[in-house]
């Protein structure tokens, strides 16, 4: 258990983000929920595990045969943008809540078990990504934007998305459903992630991230003080 005492401002605790995950308020001016950083610090983990199995493999991966069938997520022309940028960019104009996030994370663990041989990387993390948010979405949200809001969203053309949803859902085998107690272990494997019981503190990014926030609200609380005055 994390102790008062060792929840910092550099650390986002398993309590913080239990309670992000399950009382997060959605309005216009919502923060990014604090699932979409430890998503994406979990992704570029893993992309870094892969990168290095990539070069120490005398038969690279990427020459495999069940690679066609996830050929689909692959791009020459990836977005200019980190992967954090990219989740905070997806929830800043679709306004998806951190659940969606928690089911796209189960999507993509499926996904990669479902085809062992895929590997993400810088290649194919950003179409892998807008794709299993989007369908995440449609799964949780009762109200969702069309598939072209997502794809301009995501840099894609709607009738790249449209193939990409298409071909994930063929490889998936159509098991989309999250039950309750599925929804919470991985929650409960997220709260893992960033416990101090689990080894896992925040990395620079979030670091970073959380002391821009911090600053920004005294900041804002500064101006509100000011304003009284004058």
């Amino acid at each position: 258990m994390v102790s008062s005492s060792a929840s910092t401002s550099l650390m986002i605790s398993p309590r913080k983000l239990r309670s992000d995950l399950y009382s997060y308020s959605y309005q216009d001016d919502s923060e990014t929920p604090l699932v979409v950083n430890v998503l994406a610090s979990l992704i570029e983990r893993n992309m870094a595990r892969n990168q290095r199995i990539a070069k120490n493999c005398s038969s690279p991966w990427y020459m495999s045969k069940d690679m066609k069938k996830t050929r689909i997520f692959e791009c020459h022309e990836t977005p200019d943008l980190t992967i954090q940028s990219y989740l905070e960019r997806i929830f800043r104009y679709t306004r998806a809540g951190p659940s969606v996030y928690v089911v796209a994370y189960v999507y993509i663990d499926r996904f990669c078990q479902n085809n062992p041989a895929f590997k993400i990387n810088v290649t194919n993390v950003h179409r892998l990504l807008i794709t299993t948010i989007m369908v995440a979405s449609k799964y949780v949200e009762d109200m969702n934007y069309r598939n072209s809001y997502f794809a301009r969203v995501g840099g894609l053309t709607t009738n790249e998305l449209n193939n990409l949803e298409l071909e994930f859902l063929f490889l998936m085998g159509f098991k989309l459903h999250v039950n309750v107690s599925v929804f919470e272990s991985y929650c409960c494997h997220l709260e893992r992630e960033v416990s101090i019981g689990g080894g896992y503190h925040i990395e620079s990014t979030l670091r970073c991230a959380e002391e821009i926030k911090r600053r920004q609200n005294e900041e804002r609380r500064y101006n509100q003080f000011a304003g009284v005055l004058l």
